[in-house]
């Protein structure tokens, strides 16, 4: 068996990827891993400095902050219901809308994708959106959560590429002769051999879900139906008001006291950090082995 040599220039330009790679890598790690060791260190340590990549003082305050408050476990579940709910309807939306813009047969076809790609560059604008959701009866409810940003034009595009790529015509033929219908061909056809793309959906809809505070912050009046990051946001919010507020009310005997609980309330923010994006953390490896196929064969065509 013979083996091809590499030359010097060949040795060179891979040391150099390599290298350039593990700064790529480590760019990327280090705020993770300082995000976690902060939020598990002493809090005057980390505000001093000292503490730089590992864990110092190893402290928990910060997550017994956040979870002793019963509204974290309420916007956990409210989120957890309106990111389900949300991929749910989005995926429901989505592979339809792209599957039938991707067969060659539908009348006005190009019409609709010009219409669709539109939205992508011209919207109402926030004020005629919120008109619309109000006079919809949406405000306040968990329609207003899951409903205005159920569809994203770029991932119907994606899955119509991907429907085009992966699904034949003579597929789709063949299984109308055996007198299949359209409904049964798309459910029955269409979906089991779509899931790398439906994966990659469920991914891209789930994160934004999972992240959005807008909507609630413009839709929703009942804390009861926060979602978790805009709880977050509160506390985050309150506990900036409230170190303000102490700062000008301050006496020089207690500038410890206070130092000391600024530097909690910023350990407190790295727990929040942490707190909100473990989840999707967890979630994505399970989820990994299609999002690169599912994205490639949905961006590319030929």
């Amino acid at each position: 068996m013979t083996t091809i040599r590499e030359s010097r220039n060949d040795r060179i330009f891979k040391a150099f990827i390599y290298s350039f790679l593990i700064v790529i890598l480590i760019i990327v790690l280090y705020p993770l891993i300082y995000i976690i060791s902060a939020s598990i260190s002493d809090p005057t340590l980390v505000s001093s400095g000292k503490m730089w990549l590992w864990p110092k003082g190893i402290n928990f305050d910060g997550y017994k902050l956040i979870f002793q408050d019963d509204q974290i476990w309420i916007g956990y579940l409210n989120t957890i219901y309106y990111t389900v709910l949300g991929v749910l309807i989005s995926l429901a939306i989505t592979l339809p809308a792209a599957y039938a813009l991707s067969r060659r047969k539908l009348v006005g076809g190009n019409f609709f994708m010009m219409m669709f790609a539109f939205t992508m560059f011209f919207s109402g604008g926030l004020v005629p959106t919120y008109l619309l959701v109000k006079n919809l009866g949406l405000v306040n409810t968990v329609g207003a959560m899951v409903l205005p940003n159920a569809a994203a034009v770029w991932n119907i595009i994606v899955c119509r590429t991907f429907f085009q790529v992966t699904i034949p015509k003579e597929l789709e033929e063949a299984a109308i002769i055996d007198g299949c219908s359209t409904t049964k061909l798309f459910f029955k056809v269409v979906i089991p051999l779509s899931m790398p793309i439906i994966a990659v959906m469920a991914l891209f809809y789930g994160v934004g879900q999972w992240n959005d505070y807008f909507n609630a912050l413009i839709y929703l009046s009942d804390k009861e139906k926060y979602p978790l990051q805009m709880i977050l946001r509160q506390i985050l919010v309150l506990q900036e008001l409230g170190n303000d507020n102490m700062a000008t009310s301050i006496s020089n005997s207690a500038a410890e006291a206070m130092q000391h609980s600024q530097s909690l309330a910023d350990i407190m923010k790295y727990a929040i950090i942490i707190v909100s994006t473990l989840p999707m953390i967890i979630v994505y490896p399970f989820l990994q082995r299609f999002f690169v196929k599912g994205v490639m064969i949905g961006s590319i065509k030929g």
